[in-house]
C-alpha cells in the first residue's frame, strides 16, 4: 500500500478525535481572547477527507501523514489588522508551539519589489487537551489570525483561484481580484481608526461601555448568543444602580473572577439549552451578557438594585436572577 493510501486511511480512522482536538483549541482560544478583550470569531474545523487526499496526491509528501499539517485548524478572525499581533500574542501564551509563525503582512517578493497581498497570520501549536494520534503523540492545530475584510477577501479568492486552478483563471480575473486587497487595507485601517475614535467620543454612552466589558467576561463562560435590544434595555437601568462607582468595569472583572464556578455553573442549569429554561421557558436573563452585572448587583447592592428595578421593569426577570443566585429578594 503507497504512502498515501497509508495516510488515507490513517486519516479516516483518526479524523474525529482530529476535530475534537480542534473544538478543543478552539473553545480555549475563544475564553482567552475574552479575557483580553479582543473582540473576534473563532472557528475551528478537521480537514475534509477529500481535501486531505486531494492534497496528499497533488504535491510531493514523503510522508503525508505528518507533512500534512493542517489537518485540525483554527480561525480566529479580528475586527483590524491592529488586533492581528494581540491575537498572536494570546495564542502564543496560551499553546506551545509546534513551528514557526507565519506573518503575510507587508512581505516584498523575491525581486525586492513591493507586492499586495492579503494580510494575515499563520501559527503551528500543538492541540489543546491531552487527545494523542495513533503514534502517541499530541495532534498539531493550525492557527489562522485574520481581519473581516481579509476573510471575507480569502474566501471569495479562494473559490475563484484556488479550486479552478490558477493555469484556469484568465490573467484579468486574477489582477482584478488582487487589486481589491488594496481594498481590504484601506477597510482594515479605516474600520480600526473607527473603532479607536468611537471609544474616546464623549457619545459613546457608558452603557456601551458597560455593556462590552458585560459581554467580554460573559464570553469567558458561554458562547450563547444573546438579544442585543434585551441587553440595551437592561444596561440602562443597571446604570443607575452604578453611576457613582467609577471602577465599576474592574469591580465586574473581579466579581467575575471570584465566583467563577458559581457563574459557570449557572449558565450551564439555566441556559437556552438547559433544562431548566427548556421546561419553563424562564431564566431568560440567564442567557445575557448583563447577567453578570444582575449577580454582582444581587450580591452587593440587593436593595438598590431592586427599588430601581421594579420602577422600569418586570419583577419576574429579577425574581428569577435572584434564584439562581440564590438570594432572597
Amino acid at each position: 500500500m503507497s504512502v498515501v493510501n497509508n495516510a488515507f486511511q490513517r486519516y479516516q480512522a483518526e479524523r474525529p478525535r482530529i476535530e475534537k482536538a480542534a473544538q478543543l483549541t478552539a473553545a480555549l482560544l475563544r475564553r482567552r481572547m475574552a479575557r483580553e478583550r479582543i473582540t473576534c470569531e473563532v472557528t475551528y474545523r478537521a480537514k475534509e477527507i477529500g481535501s486531505f487526499i486531494t492534497k496528499a496526491y497533488k504535491k510531493p509528501y514523503a510522508d503525508p501523514w505528518n507533512e500534512i499539517t493542517d489537518k485540525a485548524g483554527v480561525r480566529i478572525i479580528v475586527q483590524h489588522k491592529g488586533l492581528l499581533d494581540k491575537a498572536l500574542q494570546v495564542v502564543q501564551t496560551n499553546l506551545t508551539p509546534a513551528g514557526a509563525v507565519q506573518d503575510y503582512r507587508d512581505e516584498d517578493d523575491v525581486k525586492g519589489k513591493y507586492t499586495l497581498q492579503y494580510p494575515r497570520l499563520h501559527a503551528q501549536v500543538l492541540a489543546a487537551g491531552d487527545l494523542t494520534d495513533g503514534d502517541g503523540k499530541p495532534y498539531e492545530c493550525e492557527i489562522q489570525i485574520r481581519t473581516d475584510a481579509t476573510d471575507l477577501w480569502a474566501r471569495m479568492s479562494h473559490r475563484v483561484l484556488y479550486k479552478a486552478g490558477a493555469t484556469d483563471v484568465p490573467r484579468d480575473v486574477s489582477r482584478s481580484l488582487y487589486r481589491l486587497i488594496a481594498l481590504v487595507e484601506l477597510y482594515d485601517l479605516e474600520v480600526e481608526r473607527g473603532v479607536d475614535a468611537l471609544a474616546q467620543h464623549p457619545d459613546f454612552t457608558l452603557s456601551n461601555r458597560l455593556l462590552t466589558e458585560a459581554e467580554f467576561l460573559y464570553r469567558t463562560f458561554t458562547d450563547h448568543e444573546y438579544r442585543r435590544d434585551l441587553s440595551e434595555d437592561i444596561v440602562d437601568v443597571l446604570l443607575e444602580t452604578i453611576e457613582h462607582e467609577t471602577d465599576y468595569p474592574n469591580k465586574l472583572a473581579q466579581f467575575a473572577e471570584q465566583h467563577r464556578q458559581q457563574l459557570a455553573e449557572a449558565y450551564r442549569d439555566y441556559g437556552p439549552t438547559s433544562e431548566h429554561f427548556l421546561t419553563h421557558g424562564r431564566y431568560i436573563l440567564a442567557s445575557q451578557p448583563e447577567s453578570l452585572i444582575i449577580f454582582e448587583r444581587l450580591s452587593t447592592a440587593k436593595m438598590l438594585l431592586r427599588g430601581i428595578w421594579e420602577d422600569q421593569l418586570s419583577e419576574t426577570m429579577l425574581s428569577d436572577m435572584a434564584e439562581i443566585w440564590s438570594v432572597h429578594l
